[in-house]
């Protein structure tokens, strides 16, 4: 019987480094493992030479960043889609990305199985195994942690230690984390009682606390066009954007969210996150929105937000409802081209100024001084017939001393 090839979802961290030789004492195998490069920066040497002692046969080290900015954020910026008012899907949005390009790998590779180290209790082995079953529905899936001896991220830096495997966190620094050029999440831990505040000196690393922050604001201006940013300050280009825009708003200690979530597992987890840039572009995004939208459009959009950011949490990128939805929210961005210029400081993002050609803002309507082009007579007639039903309740009730 021939081996089994099997395609790994590698980082170099803790639970997959001890993943391949679990997998080649457990099956009868090769291992090829494959690094979704997002935006963090990696020393390929150093990936390399670690995956090939912990006895994969090679390794594929893919740069999709770019792909991940346009193809990924871009789509669920446009959407507003926030998770539970607070968390802007970095990692939610990176799993698909990263698992689709693992696709095309283990078709190359003729592999017969693709495996991930994600953990029973988590949403990202739903996210990696729904876009596999739905980008290649014949391939087998292996998930150890569903299936080891393991119990925790002790009993792993054990099993490490035993095969003299190097890993990149101890028994008393040890918190769970995920980084891509969107955000770095934080969990376990300290965290894991929501009583403790976060440690942030200790945690944070993309960005200073609130309380460290320059004395002074800082100003920045972002270039829609139809959604998508283009430019920031004097800065084009997807990625070049975006890494300028964390170092400016991690400098001012923007973007950190403490959140207890709603896994889709079941339970509740608690997790830090730091975002900088995109809550500035989230914010800078919502502005043109109040701008260029109508309300009942507004409005809707707003109830699409919630279910793209559910889709999307939920590991269902490429569920037919969630590409519906981007058509929608594509149309909705058509006016959203402008300049929006922001303030940061300590933390905080306040306005500082919009323009575009499409505003549906009329000075001449919105006035409080004098006016030629609004009647306020007009709105008695409004009110009485906006308000008929509430007063044909009221007479109602009344009559039957309710």
């Amino acid at each position: 019987m021939a081996k089994e090839r099997i395609l790994l979802a590698y980082s170099g961290g803790l639970d997959t480094s001890i993943i391949i030789p679990w997998l080649k004492e457990n099956y009868d195998c090769d291992v090829i493992a494959m690094a979704g490069e997002v935006g963090i920066g990696v020393d390929e040497d150093f990936l390399r030479n670690k995956a090939l002692k912990c006895g994969a046969e090679k390794i594929y080290i893919e740069h999709i960043t770019e792909e991940y900015i346009t193809d990924y954020i871009y789509p669920t910026l446009k959407a507003q889609a926030i998770y539970e008012g607070k968390y802007l899907l970095g990692t939610s949005t990176a799993r698909p990305c990263i698992a689709a390009r693992m696709v095309e790998i283990a078709k190359k590779e003729n592999c017969t199985a693709i495996a991930h180290g994600c953990t029973g209790k988590g949403n990202d082995q739903v996210r990696f195994e729904l876009t596999i079953k739905a980008l290649a529905p014949e391939m087998k899936i292996i998930a150890p942690w569903r299936i080891w001896d393991i119990k925790s991220r002790d009993e792993e830096i054990d099993y490490a230690k035993e095969r003299d495997i190097p890993v990149p966190v101890t028994k008393e620094d040890n918190y769970s984390m995920d980084q891509n050029i969107w955000h770095l999440s934080h969990e376990g831990m300290d965290l894991e009682d929501p009583a403790n505040e976060p440690q942030y000196d200790k945690l944070l690393k993309l960005m200073n606390t609130p309380e460290n922050a320059p004395d002074e604001p800082t100003y920045v201006e972002i270039e829609f066009e139809q959604g998508i940013p283009v430019r920031v300050d004097n800065v084009t280009g997807d990625v070049a954007m975006l890494e300028y825009m964390n170092e400016v708003a991690g400098r001012n200690g923007v973007g950190i969210e403490d959140m207890v979530e709603n896994r889709l597992v079941g339970m509740k987890s608690r997790g830090v996150y730091e975002t900088p840039g995109g809550t500035v572009y989230y914010k800078a995004h919502r502005e043109l929105e109040l701008l260029c939208l109508d309300r009942e459009t507004l409005h809707y959009k707003d109830l699409v937000a919630q279910k793209f950011a559910e889709l999307v949490y939920y590991g269902q990128w490429f569920h037919p409802l969630r590409e519906a939805l981007t058509a929608f929210v594509d149309e909705t961005n058509k006016t959203l081209t402008g300049v929006v210029k922001l303030k940061l400081y300590k933390g905080n993002v306040f306005p500082a100024g919009i323009t575009s050609p499409y505003s549906l803002y009329q000075e001449d309507l919105s006035t409080f001084g004098e006016d030629d082009v609004y009647d306020q007579k007009d709105a008695g007639g409004f009110i009485n017939l906006f308000g008929l039903p509430m007063k044909v309740v009221a007479q109602m009730r009344q009559k039957n001393d309710l």
